[in-house]
């Protein structure tokens, strides 16, 4: 074992602290910037690790962020707290069981996010400090990641400007290197404002806002044939214009979500997107406005500091389950479809074996592995190098926003699998900090691509995040 891998031992002093962290804000689960006690926890867990700690970062109350050590790089470790509408359940049950309350739940594990983030951050900081070793460590709780754009608002803001690299993570069913793409994202709200009527009398002298938008909906549906087959649109209805068929609806309000794999795709198809909504007012005789809520740029690759994760991952192996683990997943598995378990190896680019309950493997390095969601990781990775890790934290199978994966968020498999990935950062972490040549190349990477496209934020600058981001 290298000297460096020390760290571990740093990782594993503090490991029941941190799992006690994320199954606190389990118990909490707060939605976009509304992650009030979720970020209170995080906040008190940084002062008493020793941080110093910097709150209502970027403006926002739900954002904080901790620094600890003195000159050297500045590696970041980015954490998330944020939960989901709608997706409330019992803790290790195996059928859906809502709890009283808020009806949120932490279906996509960010409370192990936040909790693992801030685990490699501390150990990194504590090891650095036993070794009178120069670098700063930052820890930074970033709320509203579903959907809300957190870290772009704090990009716009020049949160990360003086940061030399950053770390994150996500829980998965695999073990890996995060692929390094997802797709660039814009949230628009489209208004259309009509003239009510009686639909019966005098329905002549009405203008419907409600036809304005289903008229938006096909001509969509019709650009959907021609544009690129990863880009991806989706739309909700936020103000359907009443309940009452026997009035014209005068005001309606749906909601466009536009995807592309690359950030310059995006300006395209979204200003394609805005002439249909334009075309529908015109042929309705309605007026229509645009509100852009949140945008998301796709991850920025950075190979030299991917290689270095793949080369901890595969060290380390995957996490250490036991049969108690495998047979608690197994039965979790049986509240999914088996196409869930074989789909879930196609993503791998392993063939399926529904024998297997938790991945007892590690993702290899490359493949044609991609994420075809969208993360304000994105918008970070633009601004400094990035790398992300994947870590196993449920029964494979498992689909993110689901009840399933809150009822896992405290168990042994939950809990075993963010402190493995905890240390996957840390020494990822390490390696920035005492290996000047693997940030220099990650930085020459990272400036070469800036070189070809640079990075534009496509929130306006009066746009302020707010909860009605989701």
């Amino acid at each position: 074992m290298k000297n460096t891998d020390a760290i571990l031992s740093f990782v594993d002093d503090r490991a029941s602290s941190l799992i006690a962290l994320s199954d606190a804000v389990w118990e909490v689960p707060e939605t976009n910037f509304e992650e009030v006690r979720s970020c209170a926890l995080h906040t008190e867990k940084l002062a008493e690790e020793g941080f110093r700690v910097t709150r209502n970062v970027a403006g926002m109350p739900t954002a904080v962020m901790g620094e600890a050590g003195q000159g050297g790089p500045v590696i970041a470790f980015l954490g998330e707290y944020d939960a989901l509408p709608d997706l409330t359940n019992a803790a290790g049950v195996m059928e859906h069981t809502p709890l009283p309350g808020n009806g949120n739940g932490h279906a996509c594990g960010h409370n192990l996010l936040g909790s693992a983030a801030l685990l490699a951050a501390t150990a990194l900081k504590n090891f650095l400090a036993a070794h009178d070793l120069p670098g700063r460590v930052r820890y930074y709780g970033c709320p509203a990641e579903e959907g809300g754009a957190g870290k772009a608002f704090m990009v716009r803001e020049g949160v990360f400007d003086d940061v030399d690299a950053a770390i994150s993570w996500h829980p998965l069913f695999f073990t890996g290197v995060f692929p390094p793409s997802s797709l660039a994202n814009i949230r628009l709200d489209f208004t259309f404002t009509g003239k009510a009527a009686h639909a019966a009398a005098a329905p002549f002298l009405g203008r419907s806002a409600l036809d304005a938008a289903e008229l938006m909906n096909v001509g969509v549906n019709y650009l959907r044939e021609h544009m690129l087959p990863s880009s991806r649109i989706h739309y909700a209805y936020l103000d359907a214009g009443g309940a009452a068929p026997n009035v014209v609806q005068a005001k309606t309000t749906i909601r466009y979500v536009v995807r592309t794999l690359d950030l310059a795709d995006l300006v395209p198809l979204t200003e394609r997107v805005r002439k249909i909504a334009q075309g529908a007012a015109l042929m309705t005789e309605t007026q229509v406005e645009e509100r852009v809520i949140s945008a998301m740029a796709n991850i920025l690759p950075c190979p030299p500091l991917e290689a270095a994760m793949q080369g901890h991952v595969e060290r380390l192996g995957p996490p250490p389950f036991d049969e108690d683990d495998r047979d608690f997943a197994r039965k979790m598995q049986a509240t999914f479809p088996r196409s869930d378990i074989i789909a879930a190896f196609h993503h791998a680019g392993a063939r399926p074996d529904l024998d297997k309950p938790l991945a007892d493997f590690v993702l290899p390095a490359g493949g044609n592995r991609s994420s075809l969601g969208s993360t304000d990781v994105g918008d970070v990775s633009w601004t400094v190098p990035t790398v992300q890790a994947l870590g196993a934290t449920c029964a494979i199978g498992t689909q993110l926003h689901s009840w399933q994966m809150t009822a896992q968020g405290q168990s042994s498999v939950a809990h075993k699998g963010m402190v493995h990935v905890a240390k996957i950062m840390a020494l990822t972490g390490l390696d920035l900090a005492t290996n000047p040549e693997l940030l220099e190349a990650a930085k020459a990477d990272h400036a070469a691509r800036l070189a070809v496209q640079p990075y534009v934020s496509l929130i306006p600058a009066e746009t302020m995040p707010s909860a009605d981001n989701e």
